[in-house]
């Protein structure tokens, strides 16, 4: 008879089951090791990507950052960027430059004409028209206007210098689409109507331009109206162009009293017919005696400044036109003391009057 085969059905020792334990502990805590490694080193990553992140987002904005910084740093340089372009580089005809106080434009600048000169004893002078009331006041009056003003924060710093400054604002457009919002908590304030110039490739969106029919200009006019519903002055932005064209400027002048607006030349060329049609609609002929700030150095604005003082002193009162560079803002800041003899004022506050 055959022998049975033995199986090993030994039951396991204790060893044997001590070292599965341990091994299966060993497993885990490999396991484990391995699992807090991956995290470690994805957390490495993670964190390494994030401060990528935080210095690129400080040299490449985010894109709402970029909106923010487009509004606060673009559009504040917006015009003057476009106009320092229109002084240095555009223009190459002297005479559509922005032309400055000499002694042969003393009839255009000095609001006494050759006429009151002339007036004998014998003539009695024609009554003039008054549109503000008279003040008192005895002292040389000094109208200082800001251009290109299209934001809160040049708002508030020009508020800043402490007297009276006349804000003119571009109307609003994509770069600067709260300009007529801002403008509506001012006392007084103007609007910087955008008119074609001889040469210069950066306009306004919505510029007039010679050849426009009066309905176009009637048109535009009446939306300044809309979105300016206090204003009651608007001078040229530009406009050497326009404002030397008689069609153009019969056609402005039209639409202008149609919605009670005054114009105020910027005098952006000598050529300019402003005097011609304000006279045929029976609207005084307001203009700017000195443009402040073609230079962007202390000492030229400064010496611009006095000679605007001086033609208040010699008239009675002056015009000056400026634009939000922060060294403008600097000297008019800084000029004060200059200042002390006159009385700085609205365009409003002038004694504007319409010879018959």
């Amino acid at each position: 008879m055959a022998k049975r085969k033995t199986t090993n059905n030994r039951p396991k020792t204790k060893t044997q089951k001590n070292n599965n334990q341990k091994l299966k502990i060993i497993n885990l805590v490999l396991i484990i090791l391995i699992l807090t490694l991956i995290i470690s080193i994805l957390s490495y990553f993670f964190l390494l990507d994030e401060q990528k992140q935080n210095i690129s987002t400080k040299k490449t904005p985010t894109h709402k950052k970029e909106k923010v910084i487009k509004k606060d740093v673009d559009l504040n340089n917006y015009a003057n960027e476009k106009l320092n372009k229109y002084f240095k580089n555009e223009i190459k005809d002297d005479n559509v430059k922005y032309e400055e106080y000499t002694e042969e434009f003393d009839k255009e600048y000095i609001h006494k004409n050759k006429e009151e000169k002339k007036q004998t004893k014998k003539t009695k002078p024609k009554e003039e028209i008054a549109i503000f009331p008279k003040n008192e006041d005895t002292k040389p009056k000094l109208a200082i206007i800001i251009d290109d003003v299209t934001l809160q924060r040049q708002v508030n710093t020009i508020q800043n210098i402490g007297y009276k400054i006349t804000m003119s604002f571009l109307p609003p457009t994509k770069q600067h689409p709260d300009s007529a919002k801002i403008a509506q908590n001012l006392p007084f304030y103007m609007i910087h109507f955008p008119m074609q110039a001889q040469s210069f490739k950066f306009e306004e969106r919505d510029t007039l331009h010679v050849g426009d029919s009066y309905k176009r200009i009637e048109a535009k006019v009446a939306n300044l109206r809309k979105l300016y519903p206090n204003a009651t002055f608007t001078n040229n932005h530009t406009g050497s162009k326009f404002t030397s064209n008689d069609k153009s400027m019969d056609y402005l002048f039209k639409a202008l009293k149609e919605y009670n607006f005054l114009f105020v030349d910027s005098r952006t060329t000598a050529k300019t017919v402003a005097k011609k049609y304000s006279k045929k609609y029976n609207m005084p002929y307001i203009s700017r005696n000195i443009f402040l700030d073609n230079k962007q150095e202390f000492n030229y604005i400064q010496n611009q400044l006095k000679k605007a003082i001086n033609i208040a002193k010699k008239s009675g009162y002056a015009i000056a036109i400026g634009h939000p560079h922060s060294m403008t803002l600097k000297v008019l800041k800084e000029s004060k003391p200059l200042l002390k003899d006159l009385n700085l004022v609205y365009v409003k506050e002038l004694p504007i009057s319409v010879k018959p």
